[in-house]
């Protein structure tokens, strides 16, 4: 898969993501559908979007016991999204569970993601409030290199971490980043940040883009703008 934006949908009613959709008359966005939006709206928002024509990276970030993780991935296969994920910190039986779950009767499957760190995480944190002593780089190069071993097919990592990740997983295990923000922008509660362009260099696959989009003034020119630093101006 080549080089894509994701548009982060983090709003509360299923009428007011269709309403934000509706604005995209030009090419279909992938579009990312997380924990606020799917409780509010249920599986149903997912099919009326998929329906509309939309990729969708369905970002819910499972984290429990191996066959709990299992059981929901295998209730969530049947929405056709692309993308699901969940928290690497669970361990490699609960990701190799969650793959088995995830993958269907006639052997495909969405592809599986794993977040290493939230980009809300710094090394602070890291430390003082969740005792790892590790830096923080090294922890999302662990955390990728278990999903990589567990047959998972990337991860959600910061973009300042993406290089590594391809170097250490291989060119093909997929970077999934959040953390993106215009050069102009504001970062809001994320620490570990890039802008499109600099992700772009950085060799990130997939960006995924919240408020720059969602919160600006006209978001189709603002997804056109974030398209044509991440993708168009590529050589």
């Amino acid at each position: 898969m080549g080089k894509d934006v994701i548009i982060a949908c983090d709003f509360s009613s299923k009428d007011e993501t269709l309403r934000f959709l509706d604005r995209f008359t030009g090419r279909k966005p992938f579009v990312k559908i997380g924990m606020e939006l799917f409780y509010s709206a249920g599986p149903e928002i997912v099919r009326e979007i998929k329906k509309r024509g939309h990729r969708i990276f369905l970002d819910l970030k499972l984290h429990d016991i191996p066959n709990t993780v299992k059981k929901a991935m295998a209730a969530l296969s049947s929405l056709d999204v692309d993308i699901c994920n969940l928290h690497a910190a669970g361990g490699s039986a609960m990701m190799k569970a969650a793959a088995e779950g995830l993958t269907r009767a006639d052997g495909t499957r969405p592809l599986l993601i794993a977040v290493t760190q939230l980009t809300s995480i710094d090394q602070l944190t890291l430390e003082n409030e969740l005792l790892i002593r590790e830096p923080l780089d090294e922890v999302v190069m662990e955390y990728a290199q278990n999903a990589a071993s567990s047959g998972l097919d990337g991860v959600v990592c910061s973009p300042l971490e993406a290089r590594k990740v391809h170097d250490s997983c291989g060119a093909g295990f997929l970077t999934v980043t959040p953390g993106i923000r215009f050069a102009d922008g504001s970062s809001d509660d994320q620490k570990r940040i890039m802008t499109p362009s600099q992700a772009k260099e950085e060799g990130c696959d997939y960006i995924v883009v919240g408020r720059a989009i969602t919160a600006a003034a006209d978001p189709a020119a603002a997804y056109e703008r974030c398209c044509s630093e991440f993708i168009d101006a590529e050589d």
